[in-house]
């Protein structure tokens, strides 16, 4: 992995943190409004930072991550790689074409 990819991700995680913290924030303002108690107050928004947090580091993932799927039809093989160069995944790709054993669902 190269350091702009490095990089890139850390600005995404570090954006997935922030957005997360400013959601649950919003949320906490809304609920003080209603004169939610502080403990509860509490548990919804780090509730809530947990969820925006997982879903947008799913989203970071997903970004960064290629799927190479065998050409048969019917068979279900497929090799997933997060950050690989072109080389890698290039020969990866190759794997999953010429793979012997084809599975079916």
């Amino acid at each position: 992995m190269n350091t702009s990819s490095i990089r890139r991700r850390r600005l995404a995680v570090s954006a997935a943190v922030a957005v997360s913290a400013a959601l649950s924030v919003a949320i906490g303002v809304r609920l003080a409004g209603y004169g939610v108690p502080l403990a509860l107050l509490l548990a919804c928004c780090l509730s809530c930072v947990a969820a925006f947090s997982s879903l947008l580091f799913r989203l970071v993932d997903a970004w960064s991550t290629t799927t190479h799927r065998c050409t048969a039809s019917g068979c279900t093989f497929q090799v997933r790689l997060t950050h690989a160069g072109a080389a890698e995944s290039r020969r990866w790709q190759e794997i999953a074409t010429r793979h012997p054993d084809h599975r079916t669902p």
